[in-house]
C-alpha cells in the first residue's frame, strides 16, 4: 500500500474552486516533486494530504503507523530553548533508551538486581546501537554542518535566530527524524549552493519518501523521479525529473492541439455537410451525423479547447547601445567595509568582456553584494580600483529591492524610469502580470515575487548594456524563471550575476566567480575566478579538492600502547569491558563512514575549510577505533 492516497480531491475557497477531481499516490520511497504556477493550489493540496486541511470533495487515506513530517514555507518554532536542544528533541527516543541503558549498566553492579538488569540491557543495547544511539550527537552536527550552521551557532536561543535560520533549524530536526514520508514546501529558500547540495545528497540517500514544492529547477533535476504538474485545477503526472518533465509536458501539449485541430477540422467538414444536406434526399443520412455530434457531446467526447496557455510575464530587454570590448577591470581590488581594516575578499585583476555572463557564487554573507555595490561605486574600494569600459551603461537588479520606494505606486516606479502616458505604463505593467486597480498599489503592499516582477520591469526600460543582477529569480515561479532565464540568453550586452540557482547559472555563465570561506593572511575569504561554464568549474574543483584532501592526508600515527587490561580483572569485569569496547567500535565505525560521506560532499562542492576539518577529526577516529580494536584483542585472548 502507498503511504498517502488521494482520490478525487477537490477543493473550494469562498465559492472559488482551487482545483478538482485530482487522484494522486505517494508511494513508499517516492521522490515527487509538485510543481506549477503561483497561486495554483500547491501548498492546499499538501495541506489536503497530509491532513491539515479538509478537502471539499474527495478522501485520502494515509497507511497505519506512518510517520509524516511537514516543512512549510513560513515555519513557526517557539520557545527559548537552544537550536542545539530542538534537534534533540528528533532523538528523544533515544535520549530515553540511553538514559534506561545507564540506569541497567548501574543496577548490574549490583548482584542482588544483576540479572535481571542484564537481561534487560542485552535486549535494549542492540535496538539502540542499530538505531544510530552511538552515533546521534555526531548526526545532529552533521546534519546541522549541511544546512549551514557552525558550531558556534549550535548554543544560540531560538529566539534569536532570522527567520531563514529558523526554517533551516526546522529542516535540520526534520530531517534527523527520519520519517516516513518528508514533506518539504520551498526547502531550498535560506540555503546557499553548498547547502542545497548537501541536501540533494541527503535526500538521496533518504530511505523514506519525499514530496518537494520547489521553484528549484537544478534541485528538481537533482532530486525527483515523478513530477506533478498542477494548473488550470487539474494534475498531470509525467515520470523522470525536471529535464524529463519539459520534454514529455512539450510533446503532451503538441498532441493535445494536433488532436484539438484535428476535431475541429472534422467537426466542421461534418457540419458543412449537414447543412447542405438538411431537407434534401440526404437528409437521413445529415440527421444521423448530427445525433452522432450530439452523442459524442453529451459523452464528452468534444475537444471544447487546446492546451490553455499560462497567463506568464512577457519580458524584453535589449541594449540600446554598444559598449567597448572591455566592460570590466580591477586593478589590486579589495572587497569590504571602512570600519574593518580586513577586507572581504581580494579580487584578482580581471577584464570582463563585452557579451561575457559572470555568475557571482558562494555562501550567504560572504560578500558577493558588496562586491556588486563596489562595482557600482555604492560602496568605496578598501584598496584598489575597478574601471568601467566605454559606453558602458548599467542596469541594476538588487536582492532587497531597495531601490524601490516602497511608497510609490506601481505607475509612478515606472514613470521614474521614463516618463509615459498613464495608458502606456498600464499595457506595460500589464506585461508583467499587474492589471486594473493593481497598478495603484503601493509597494509595500506587493508579495516578494510581485517587487521581482516589478524591479525587472524598471530594468527593462533603462536600456543598460551592462546588468548586475543579484539574486533575479528569488520568489519568482518556474514559469517566470525560463522567461528571464531566455531573455538574459539573447540578450546582446554583458551581465554580472550573483545566484543560487546552478539551473540558470548553468545555461548562461561563461565565467564563474566564487567566493569560499577560506581564510588568507591578508583577506577574510579568497575568491576564485574561472574562465568557464559552471559544470567544467564543478568537475575541476571537485578533482582538485579531492587531490588536495589525498595529499594533505597526514601519515597514520602508529596506535598509542595501550596498558594490559585482562590481568586484575574479573571473569564479569573483563565481559562487561569486552562488551563496552565492542559498542565503542561500532559506534566509531558507524562515525567513520559518515564522516566519509560528509568528507566527499565537503570536496566535491569545494568547501575547503569543512573538508580540511572532517579530514581531521576522521584521522581522530582512525586513531580511536584502531586503540579499541586492540585493546578488544588483549583482552579476547
Amino acid at each position: 500500500m502507498s503511504l498517502v492516497v488521494g482520490q478525487n480531491l477537490s477543493k473550494v475557497y469562498g465559492g472559488d474552486e482551487v482545483f478538482s477531481g485530482v487522484s494522486v499516490e505517494v508511494p513508499h520511497k517516492a521522490r515527487i516533486a509538485l510543481v506549477g504556477p503561483n497561486g495554483a493550489g500547491k501548498t492546499t493540496l499538501i495541506s489536503l494530504l497530509i491532513g491539515l486541511e479538509t478537502p471539499t470533495e474527495g478522501t485520502v487515506s494515509v497507511a497505519k503507523h506512518a510517520r509524516i513530517a511537514y516543512l512549510p514555507q513560513r515555519p513557526e518554532m517557539a520557545g527559548s530553548h537552544t537550536l542545539w536542544e530542538e534537534q534533540l528533541r528528533a532523538v528523544a527516543d533515544l535520549r530515553q533508551m540511553e538514559a534506561e541503558l545507564a540506569d541497567l549498566a548501574a543496577q548490574m553492579a549490583d548482584p542482588a538486581t544483576h540479572d535481571a538488569a542484564a537481561e534487560r540491557y542485552s535486549q535494549l543495547e542492540p535496538e539502540f546501537e542499530r538505531r544510530g544511539g552511538y552515533t546521534y550527537e555526531t548526526r545532529i552536527r552533521m546534519v546541522l554542518d549541511g544546512v549551514g550552521f557552525r558550531p558556534e551557532d549550535y548554543h544560540t536561543p531560538l529566539t534569536q535566530l532570522s527567520g531563514g535560520q529558523k526554517t533551516r533549524a526546522m529542516l535540520a530536526r526534520l530531517l534527523l527524524e527520519a520519517p516516513d514520508l518528508l514533506v518539504l514546501d520551498e526547502p531550498t529558500n535560506h540555503l546557499d549552493i553548498a547547502a542545497v547540495e548537501w541536501l540533494e545528497s541527503f535526500l538521496n540517500s533518504f530511505e523514506g519518501a519525499v514530496l518537494v514544492i520547489s521553484h528549484d529547477r537544478y534541485f528538481i533535476d537533482h532530486v525527483a523521479t515523478t513530477i506533478w504538474e498542477l494548473e488550470f485545477g487539474a494534475l498531470e503526472t509525467y515520470r523522470g525529473n525536471y529535464s524529463a518533465y519539459l520534454t514529455q509536458r512539450d510533446e503532451r501539449r503538441e498532441r493535445l492541439q494536433k488532436e484539438f485541430e484535428a476535431q475541429q477540422a472534422f467537426i466542421a467538414k461534418e457540419m458543412d455537410y449537414i447543412r447542405k444536406h438538411m431537407g434534401s434526399r440526404w437528409t437521413a443520412q445529415a440527421k444521423g451525423r448530427l445525433k452522432k455530434l450530439e452523442t459524442m457531446k453529451k459523452r464528452g467526447k468534444i475537444i471544447e479547447r487546446g492546451p490553455q496557455e499560462r497567463h506568464t510575464m512577457r519580458l524584453q530587454m535589449a541594449a540600446a547601445n554598444r559598449s567597448g570590448d572591455k566592460v570590466i577591470e580591477t586593478f589590486g581590488l579589495a572587497v569590504g567595509y571602512a570600519d574593518d581594516p580586513l577586507p572581504l575578499f581580494r579580487v584578482p585583476d580581471v577584464t570582463v568582456f563585452r557579451g561575457e555572463t559572470v555568475a557571482v557564487i558562494g555562501p550567504n554573507g560572504a560578500g558577493k553584494s558588496t562586491l556588486l555595490k563596489t562595482i557600482l561605486g555604492q560602496l568605496p574600494a578598501l584598496s584598489g580600483h575597478v574601471k568601467l569600459g566605454a559606453s558602458v551603461k548599467v542596469g541594476y537588479f538588487a536582492q532587497a529591492h531597495e531601490t524601490l520606494d516602497p511608497h510609490s505606486t506601481l505607475i509612478d516606479a515606472i514613470t521614474s524610469v521614463r516618463p509615459m502616458s498613464q495608458s502606456d505604463a498600464r499595457n506595460l505593467l500589464g506585461a508583467y502580470l499587474f492589471s486594473g486597480d493593481d497598478v495603484f498599489r503601493t509597494v509595500d503592499t506587493l508579495s516578494g515575487g510581485e517587487r521581482g516582477r516589478v524591479a525587472l520591469a524598471r530594468l527593462a526600460l533603462m536600456d543598460a548594456n551592462l546588468l548586475l543582477l543579484d539574486e533575479p529569480t528569488n520568489h519568482l515561479d518556474i514559469d517566470s524563471q525560463e522567461i528571464l532565464q531566455a531573455v538574459i540568453e539573447d540578450f546582446d550586452g554583458t551581465v554580472l550575476l550573483i545566484s543560487h540557482d546552478r539551473y540558470l547559472i548553468a545555461r548562461l555563465a561563461t565565467q564563474i566567480w566564487a567566493v569560499s570561506t577560506t581564510p588568507t593572511a591578508d583577506a577574510q575569504a579568497t575568491l576564485e575566478v574561472f574562465d568557464g561554464t559552471y559544470d567544467e568549474f564543478v568537475s575541476a574543483r571537485s578533482a582538485r579538492q579531492l587531490s588536495k584532501s589525498a595529499e594533505a592526508s597526514p601519515p597514520r600515527r602508529a596506535a598509542a600502547p595501550t596498558p594490559e587490561k585482562k590481568n586484575g580483572l574479573s571473569a564479569y569485569q573483563r565481559k562487561r569491558r569486552l562488551e563496552e569496547l565492542e559498542a565503542r567500535i561500532s559506534a566509531l565505525e558507524a562515525e567513520q563512514k559518515q564522516l566519509e560521506y560528509a568528507l566527499a560532499q565537503a570536496s566535491a562542492v569545494g568547501d575547503a575549510l569543512r573538508a580540511h576539518d572532517l579530514g581531521q577529526r576522521f584521522v581522530e577516529i582512525e586513531q580511536t577505533l584502531e586503540e579499541a580494536v586492540e585493546e578488544w584483542s588483549l583482552l579476547a585472548e
